[in-house]
């Protein structure tokens, strides 16, 4: 890490990886069926098929296994939750509609290890007594699409898909369903709503998904992360998972760098370490005499956090404490030649665009704040404009249909919390005081 985050030139402690789910992604074949089971795939299925149901569900109930989509509910509960002896079927749907800013972790999983979702999709189903799974893909990754569906092959050739898998009598069918590209389609219902081939528009709660899902039976909706992290709790047991992480946030996480940072990629670590750690994990701030100014804890969804959080532990309670949220831990990070109110403007307006305009307060809120913010960036906005943001943000969340509108407001109020005074420097100085080529040209160097 450069002397820029590191307090008092000291040699920082750099923390341990806990390399699971990306252990082998440098392999050239790790995507294949060989590949994983040369490392250790497929090992967890058979002693999930050996226990039952009931005891699968308990034993990632005991990992404490929290939801790696952005929620952190924990998975286990989750599962337990579908009703068993309706007579309904059961299905899974699997999450894999990445859309948010700055979030890039499910894609290269999916890309490098197809495998290890496909051991925890059945295993999953077999705990839930499901005989449908689907997973949901955002449609522009067509190569991850296709590398998925060749994984599915491989495996119903290889008699861990289809009809009475390993001789158990349990049966399981994979969809990979290619989505059209809409963000809203990552929210959970409306995800279900676009899997029955309707305009994917989020529904009513209750019923929830677990009594009234896909096909109007009993689902688990769970994210790519999550359902992956399934075989390594079976073959090493759930206290092995609960022993890393921190008192309440177990386990280990791929946390997402990218921005102004020497080497962004993806580093799979215990939930709870922190970001100066991460930072000099990456090599450091990308450029010297530009220290770190603000960053998002878990995509463009979750109020920034400054320089002044570099220790906050990367777990739930400790980012929820410091008053933003872990969601998928998408870490961007942004140096002092960012302007916060530029990059608070960009989030809206995504989120505007992506409004599915299905409520009024999301619909009309996001087209009033990119105004708003966009007066304030060009030069031309007052003191009112950012109390107008301040009461046009309370009245979307907790109004709004789904979770979009619930994020919409956040980047510019959380960027009003933290550079209010700079946001008036735009007026002061008749538009934005930065360059807006010094903060992008890294990118073209």
């Amino acid at each position: 890490m450069t002397d820029s985050v590191s307090p008092g030139g000291a040699t920082p402690r750099i923390p341990p990886l806990t390399p699971v789910l990306t252990a082998n992604w440098d392999q050239p074949d790790s995507f294949t069926m060989a590949g994983y089971k040369r490392t250790g795939g497929y090992q967890a299925l058979p002693k999930a098929l050996a226990m039952q149901p009931d005891d699968v569900i308990a034993t990632v109930k005991g990992a404490v296994l929290r939801g790696r989509g952005g929620a952190g509910f924990p998975t286990g509960m989750k599962w337990s939750f579908i009703p068993q002896g309706d007579g309904k079927p059961h299905y899974l749907t699997v999450n894999a509609d990445e859309s948010e800013p700055g979030t890039c972790k499910d894609i290269p999983l999916m890309m490098a290890n197809p495998h290890v979702l496909l051991e925890g999709i059945v295993i999953t189903c077999y705990a839930i007594r499901a005989g449908h799974a689907f997973i949901y893909v955002r449609g522009e990754v067509l190569h991850v699409i296709r590398r998925l569906q060749l994984a599915v092959a491989e495996a119903y050739e290889a008699g861990y898909l289809g009809k009475d898998i390993l001789g158990t009598g349990f049966d399981l069918d994979v969809v990979v369903h290619a989505g059209a590209g809409a963000y809203i389609c990552g929210e959970e219902t409306a995800l279900l709503t676009s899997l029955e081939g309707y305009r994917g528009l989020p529904r009513n709660r209750p019923p929830f998904p677990a009594v009234e899902g896909l096909y109007a039976c009993p689902t688990v909706i769970n994210n790519v992360e999550s359902i992956s992290s399934v075989p390594s709790i079976l073959n090493e047991g759930s206290e092995w998972f609960a022993g890393l992480g921190t008192e309440k946030s177990k386990g280990y996480g791929i946390f997402s760098l990218s921005g102004h940072v020497k080497n962004p990629g993806q580093y799979e670590a215990p939930l709870g370490i922190t970001l100066r750690e991460l930072i000099d994990l990456a090599g450091g701030m990308l450029r010297p005499g530009h220290p770190l100014k603000f960053w998002t804890p878990g995509g463009s969804s979750t109020p920034i956090l400054t320089h002044e959080h570099l220790d906050v532990p990367l777990d739930f309670e400790g980012v929820g404490a410091a008053g933003s949220m872990l969601g998928t831990r998408a870490l961007q990070l942004f140096d002092d030649t960012t302007c916060a109110l530029r990059a608070a403007l960009r989030w809206t307006e995504f989120y505007q665009h992506e409004s599915c305009g299905k409520c009024t307060p999301c619909r009309e809120g996001s087209y009033w704040l990119v105004r708003t913010i966009q007066r304030l960036e060009d030069g031309t906005g007052t003191e009112e404009d950012l109390d107008k943001i301040l009461d046009i943000g309370p009245n979307i969340i907790g109004r709004a249909f789904c979770a979009l509108g619930d994020a919409a407001p956040v980047p510019i109020m959380s960027v009003i919390k933290y550079f209010r005074d700079e946001i008036m420097q735009h007026r002061k100085d008749g538009g934005c005081p930065f360059d807006p080529a010094a903060s992008t040209a890294w990118a073209v160097s």
